[in-house]
């Protein structure tokens, strides 16, 4: 073995002699710790959070949307043929889309209705998978059928097979007011996305909202998946542009980006705070390695007077604090990498605890705190980790080569 490195070592089971140097260097490797293991459970929620918005949102919500400036799509079928002979695009099917009310008793509540093809969407879209009680597989035209998101179905007070009436707006000129047309429907199902997602929608099969808006076989639009979610708007606009029909699009990132956007700065803030943690951590190692300097100097005169040389002294004590940020880093790793893996587990434990969800399922796209651990994150904070633990030590040991043998040995 490097004699450095050995000489490193006993110097470390040495320092038992004195508490001070103990001590300080206890605290400066749990530091070290907690700092890498807050940093890789940080990563690691965030990259759940990730995960669910990819699974839970940007699996059944349309990656884009094309439509008309006005009006409706007439010649959808045309458009939607051009749009597959595009490579990135996965999928693009038709859709209506109107707002209106329902109606249960005396409760009344605003609904976006989205009317799809109940086939087509199982083929292309994870939505059918959240239609609790498997009540897509029976979602069909002609059968005055409506679910409804679990949000709006909890404020409407309505279960499956109740029925609702649904209000649809008529066009008037500003001269005439017209009531809204009344239609009864019977809640097939509920759709529990979580979140806000599922708090004023309502689906329909698209014939029946053809119908219901009498406008023949025209849609609103269509809906577009793309190979490449985080270019689905430079995909969309390019496609938009080959088209011989001038249209309008949009993409997901206009109504959720900011979920995207958001984790994305979050990552990078807590990054840079959790590596100013751990490189004050480290530096605690200045101070460790100064002290075990000042306790060592008969040893370090000693060695010299053998015929050690400044670079032997020098990468003694850079091995000294290595080792001292070696242990912390791979204490923090396991640490980290143990709590991350449960960690839905123990905030479902902590929830339970305190008696209300730390997420509300209202408000957030998830009620639980999402993990997904990435080897690349626990390998680059744990290169971190070592690297400010090697610039730390790098003072101390230089000023260990300036000890004074005679100077020192003088003194005893």
């Amino acid at each position: 073995m490097n004699l450095s490195l050995i000489t490193a070592i006993k110097f470390r089971k040495g320092r038992r002699k004195s508490g001070m140097v103990s001590l300080i260097s206890i605290i400066s490797t749990l530091s070290i710790a907690i700092g890498i293991a807050a940093l890789i459970i940080g990563l690691s929620a965030m990259n759940g959070f990730e995960r669910e918005l990819n699974d839970r949102v940007l699996s059944v919500v349309p990656h884009g949307q094309i439509y008309s400036y006005t009006g409706n799509l007439d010649n959808w079928q045309h458009v939607q043929s051009e749009l597959q002979e595009n490579n990135h695009i996965l999928s693009a099917v038709p859709f209506v889309s109107f707002t209106g009310l329902i109606e249960n008793a005396s409760k009344l509540g605003a609904v976006e209705v989205q009317g799809l093809d109940p086939e087509q969407e199982t083929k292309i879209s994870a939505l059918p998978n959240y239609v609790l009680n498997n009540r897509w597989q029976d979602f069909k035209a002609d059968s005055q059928q409506i679910i409804l998101g679990a949000g709006l179905a909890k404020l409407l007070a309505v279960e499956e097979g109740q029925w609702v009436t649904l209000l649809i707006p008529v066009s008037n000129n500003p001269e005439q007011l017209k009531p809204p047309r009344r239609v009864r429907l019977q809640v097939h199902g509920i759709l529990d996305l979580s979140g806000t997602l599922s708090n004023n929608v309502a689906l329909l099969p698209l014939a029946d909202s053809q119908k219901l808006l009498n406008i023949d076989d025209s849609v609103t639009g269509l809906m577009i998946n793309v190979d490449n979610v985080y270019q689905a708007s430079d995909i969309i606009a390019q496609a938009t542009l080959t088209l011989e029909e001038n249209l309008n699009f949009n993409s997901w990132e206009h109504t959720f980006g900011f979920m995207y956007r958001d984790i994305q700065m979050i990552r990078q803030i807590m990054y840079l705070a959790m590596i100013v943690v751990i490189g004050v951590a480290c530096f605690n190692i200045v101070s460790t390695l100064v002290i075990a300097v000042k306790d060592k100097q008969r040893d370090i005169a000693i060695l010299k007077t053998l015929g050690a040389t400044n670079n032997l002294i020098k990468r003694i004590f850079i091995w000294y604090g290595v080792i001292s940020g070696l242990i912390g880093s791979v204490i923090g790793v396991v640490l980290g990498v143990i709590v991350a893996w449960q960690l839905s587990n123990i905030m479902g434990v902590v929830e339970s605890m305190m008696g209300h969800k730390i997420l509300n399922s209202n408000i957030y796209f998830v009620d639980f705190l999402p993990s997904e651990i990435h080897l690349f994150d626990v390998v680059i904070v744990f290169i971190t980790a070592m690297l400010l633990s090697l610039l730390a030590s790098y003072y101390p040991a230089r000023r260990a080569c300036k000890i004074d043998p005679a100077r020192v040995l003088s003194s005893y």
